[in-house]
């Protein structure tokens, strides 16, 4: 199959074509329409007219949230351990396996009818655990996006909901991360320092001996994570993890905004992945994370949305505008978010994933996006980042492709009924506000 339309193909070596083929779901040429329909003439041609993206990784996300939306919440939410406890802990606890799949599945569809074809989820349902990440896991082959799941491991409900986090993470990791597929990864889920102990952590670095697999874990959102830390382990977050092996390479440390410099040495020397969350910390009022730091000390730092939206193009913009901002600098941010979006992210999912992911390019895999996005100045390689972060959104995707399939196409999706899901959703979702 031939695909044309003006591809923004990521790569620095070819930027931007025209045209590219895809055979047995990867990339397998790019370059000008006319020379790729020459050089295999027998290729079906797929004009779209449209612009052409990379499918997007959203790095770091919460499918469980997704009862939320619309829903009002009545107990204190003044700051960010109250939104904790009074929103997301009140939520999770209630979910049974069927809120599973259905979270799963109306995420996972938002996701791509945005753009995202690979997504990294942080899930937690405390009184539905064993099981749950399997549920999920056919929620995105129903859907057909990529995924890479685990369990939000903690101490706040007791003995055995750690037990059962713990073994579902790792029983999943072990079925998830072999090398007979690239569509499902499992990492090792941890909610964050203030809900672990010393033990707890001992313990997981046990049962994880061997497992393929990092570790996923929520690092100093808030300021009370360091202050715990500090009161109660006489060390900071950063250093407490890592000193169990949970900052490096294989993992992702979200957020990261209350970090010191010598906590970001820390992070540079493991070769850590932090994933910054623009929407997220503005909401939740926690902070700004220093990310343009980061990245300058060498980190990769990738950009995820905390279910706040599923927007990815949007989160690159925030980003972009909370760096300049925060800095009061205008030419700081626009790089970085760019970075983050079309660089890091892409890195991190190729090697989770073992296969090349957000990139178009020779051999990658032929996961792609088309936007109906109509640039009123040249688009070519000198301004493409420019349109995509202050033109492109996810409003605008018009269809996806994974791994040399349309599971999205002209705005519908191929493998399921998507207004049945909402419908299924929605009634689930009453009897949770009721609760509520």
């Amino acid at each position: 199959m031939i695909v044309t339309g003006t591809v923004i193909t990521g790569d620095p070596a070819q930027p931007v074509v025209d045209a590219l083929v895809v055979r047995d779901g990867v990339v397998v040429a790019v370059g000008t329409a006319d020379a790729l329909r020459a050089a295999d003439p027998d290729q079906a041609v797929t004009a779209t007219g449209r612009v052409i993206l990379p499918g997007l990784v959203n790095a770091h996300t919460h499918a469980y949230s997704a009862y939320a939306r619309g829903m009002a919440v009545h107990s204190p939410t003044r700051d960010f351990p109250e939104i904790l406890a009074n929103l997301w802990w009140a939520l999770d606890r209630k979910l049974e396996p069927e809120d599973v799949t259905l979270n799963a599945t109306t995420t996972f569809l938002e996701s791509v009818r945005n753009g995202v074809t690979t997504v990294f989820d942080h899930h937690s349902s405390p009184n539905a655990i064993p099981g749950s990440l399997g549920l999920m896991a056919e929620a995105a082959g129903h859907v057909g996006l990529r995924a890479c799941l685990c369990y939000e491991t903690s101490d706040r409900d007791g003995p055995w909901a750690f037990a059962a986090g713990v073994t579902e993470n790792v029983d999943f990791m072990r079925e998830a991360n072999t090398t007979g597929q690239d569509r499902v990864r499992g990492m090792f889920g941890l909610h964050a320092s203030f809900t672990l102990s010393e033990p707890s952590l001992d313990a997981v670095a046990e049962a994880t001996e061997g497992v393929p697999g990092g570790y996923h874990v929520h690092v100093a959102e808030g300021p009370s994570d360091q202050e715990h830390a500090l009161a109660t382990f006489g060390k900071r977050v950063v250093d407490r993890l890592a000193g169990h092996g949970m900052i490096g390479p294989e993992s992702i440390a979200a957020h990261c905004i209350h970090v010191t410099p010598a906590e970001i040495e820390v992070l540079a020397e493991r070769r850590a992945n932090v994933v910054h969350n623009p929407h997220s910390n503005l909401g939740n009022a926690v902070g700004f994370a220093p990310v343009v730091e980061m990245l300058r000390r060498g980190i990769r730092v990738g950009l995820g949305t905390d279910a706040y939206t599923a927007d990815m193009l949007a989160s690159m913009q925030v980003a972009k505008i909370v760096a300049s901002g925060h800095r009061g600098d205008p030419t700081v941010g626009f790089g970085e978010a760019v970075a983050m979006l079309f660089q890091h992210n892409p890195a991190l999912a190729s090697e989770v994933f073992g296969t090349d992911l957000g990139i178009l390019r020779p051999g990658a895999a032929a996961d792609l996006i088309t936007l109906d996005y109509r640039p009123p100045t040249p688009l070519d390689e000198r301004s493409a980042w420019g349109h995509a972060v202050f033109g492109m959104a996810g409003a605008q995707v018009v269809d996806a492709m994974v791994g040399g399939e349309w599971i999205y196409r002209d705005r519908a999706f191929t493998r399921l009924d998507e207004a049945e899901v909402l419908a299924h959703s929605a009634e689930r979702a009453e009897r949770i506000w009721k609760e509520m």
